[in-house]
């Protein structure tokens, strides 16, 4: 029996009955955007379809070491750390063509107690949002364009080597290169194929502005079913890598000479009629006020956008990632760029880096178009030019420092996001910040050792 793809329910059960699979992943997603959870023996996932599994509520105040962090009034030492509830949803049940016999569903994080979605898991940020889409009468799709560097090196020799020294899949910039772009094809055709395989269908490959660097883009969809395939893409990809004796990094800017890896996201609103956005005489007020709520919430929703220490190192001039909150068509300087006609009319936001937790990113965009929608916010006139040289463009946060206290200050980011998700995600922001803050860097040992 070989499936590949996405499968029903009913789908993995005979799979799992028939030892076509002997391996059930559950999983859901933390704060950095990584999965989490359990490999399931085939067997027992039969005989507990129904009811999930249970994992410790501490994975949603770990840092990236795993260490538990003290400041969350969700789970802390004094409440015991209990569990949360890990429920199956099987609409994202599919194959994982990257490894054997196994199939991988993801999860829904439920509070036991209340019987209610934990309100500051990303996941649950999102379908919140997405409830509030439906009740004004739309849904949204979504695409995420991940840029990527690739190395001839296993993770574990890069961590030896402090991830310095490493060597790139290339050696001279291959932007659209299809010379270069071949000589990467075992890994990167290879990761074509087991995600189209296990159901994220991919749409192209390219080599990208930078030795080493390259995009997988994968196809449009709604946008909750866009994160997850979003975040599957990574697992999937960082797991070919392990299993090729190479390594890939989603950092956002992992060499300062070189520029960083994007994440540009694609969002439109539809109703009934079709593309919201799109009339036959061209853009609808619905896209002009989602835009214009867009870009106003975005200074005061960076960390949504922006996660890391790393993030902001991106944003520099000319380097394609964008430093300024402008709009503009079909105008790679701008950080909002308009693209497509008709039903294929969307908004590309350029600020996010690969870094990015996709529930975050959306969660944060919706909300924004939303009330941008329900408040009739006007966007800026479209700028026209060099974004990156313009005085008269608002310039994204230079820290993440910065971009959380605007966040955790913000008026709007409470009332657009929760009060709870704003006070749980400023902690684990200002984590990251004092985290960096401590450390003393390779930077500070060149430049201060001999010379200070």
């Amino acid at each position: 029996m070989t499936i590949k793809g996405t499968i029903t329910r009913a789908e993995l059960i005979a799979a799992a009955k028939s030892g076509a699979i002997d391996t059930v992943i559950l999983a859901f997603t933390d704060h950095y955007g990584r999965l989490l959870g359990k490999r399931t023996d085939a067997d027992f996932f039969l005989e507990t379809v129904d009811e999930g599994t249970h994992a410790c509520d501490y994975l949603l105040t770990v840092d990236m070491e795993m260490e538990p962090v003290e400041g969350y009034s969700y789970s802390n030492w004094e409440r015991g750390y209990g569990d949360f509830h890990m429920v199956p949803d099987y609409d994202t049940a599919r194959i994982c063509a990257w490894t054997e016999r196994t199939a991988v569903v993801l999860c829904d994080v439920v509070d036991d107690t209340a019987h209610a979605p934990v309100s500051v898991a990303p996941r649950s940020v999102l379908r919140r949002q997405l409830d509030l889409a439906a009740e004004s009468g739309y849904t949204a799709k979504a695409a995420s364009e991940l840029e990527f560097f690739l190395f001839r090196n296993t993770y574990r020799e890069a961590h030896e080597k402090g991830y310095t020294d490493l060597t790139a899949a290339g050696w001279y910039v291959e932007d659209y290169h299809l010379l270069q772009g071949a000589r990467v094809e075992d890994y990167v055709g290879a990761a074509r194929r087991v995600l189209r395989d296990s159901g994220i269908p991919v749409e192209n490959s390219k080599g990208e502005a930078a030795i080493g660097q390259h995009e997988l883009n994968i196809r449009y969809a709604d946008v909750l079913d866009m994160a997850d395939r979003h975040v599957l893409m990574k697992q999937a990809m960082k797991e070919l890598a392990d299993s090729q004796g190479v390594s890939v990094t989603f950092m956002a800017k992992p060499d300062s000479d070189q520029p960083g890896s994007s994440c540009h996201i694609h969002l439109s609103l539809w109703d009934a009629d079709g593309n919201a956005f799109a009339t036959p005489e061209g853009r609808s007020d619905a896209f002009r006020w989602f835009l214009g709520g867009w870009m106003r919430h975005t200074p005061n929703l960076m960390p949504c956008y922006a996660p890391t220490v790393n993030s902001y190192k991106r944003y520099q001039s000319q380097s394609w990632a964008p430093t300024g909150l402008a709009w503009s068509t079909d105008n790679r300087t701008a950080g909002f760029r308009i693209v497509g006609t008709g039903p294929s009319l969307r908004i590309e936001c350029r600020i996010p880096g690969a870094d990015v937790n996709p529930y975050l990113a959306y969660s944060a965009a919706l909300a924004s178009g939303l009330d941008g929608i329900a408040n009739k916010i006007e966007p800026p006139a479209e700028f026209s030019g060099d974004a990156y040289t313009s005085d008269d463009v608002p310039h994204v946060p230079t820290t993440l420092r910065e971009a959380n206290a605007r966040f955790t200050s913000s008026a709007d980011a409470r009332r657009l996001l929760g009060d709870d998700v704003v006070d749980h995600y400023g902690w684990f922001f200002t984590q990251e910040c004092d985290a960096y803050d401590r450390i003393v860097s390779d930077w500070e040992m060149r430049r201060y050792f001999e010379q200070i």
